[in-house]
């Protein structure tokens, strides 16, 4: 599943740098598809939704740091934990109940954003 990150994050910034998906953005911040992945131009995401990967598309929140679930891999192929929990100081970085995903899911996410 992905992670999410909750309200009681202190917004340190601590995960921000560690995720290798870039999926990790402040509160407030527009994100893009293409953000520290290989796509570029419109895309097929691998639900069947066409996007283009350099349009900025709208915060899931306006006051903490959050991660776009699209785009979290849990850190599978990358390394053994999602890393954001590993470098959390007050433990917000938590599995997220409403996008349980299977491994298969997450490192075939993870090709599909670094083009593997």
């Amino acid at each position: 599943m992905a992670i999410i990150i909750t309200d009681e994050c202190i917004n340190c910034g601590a995960c921000e740098p560690e995720c290798p998906n870039t999926a990790i953005y402040e509160g407030a911040d527009d994100w893009r598809y293409k953000d520290g992945t290989k796509l570029t131009g419109k895309v097929i995401l691998p639900d069947g939704t066409e996007v283009d990967s350099d349009a900025p598309q709208t915060p899931i929140s306006d006051d903490v740091y959050y991660i776009v679930p699209g785009k979290c891999t849990e850190c599978k192929g990358f390394h053994d934990e999602p890393q954001c929990a590993a470098v959390c100081p007050v433990d917000c970085c938590i599995p997220d109940d409403n996008h349980v995903e299977s491994e298969e899911t997450l490192l075939n996410r993870q090709a599909f954003l670094h083009n593997e």
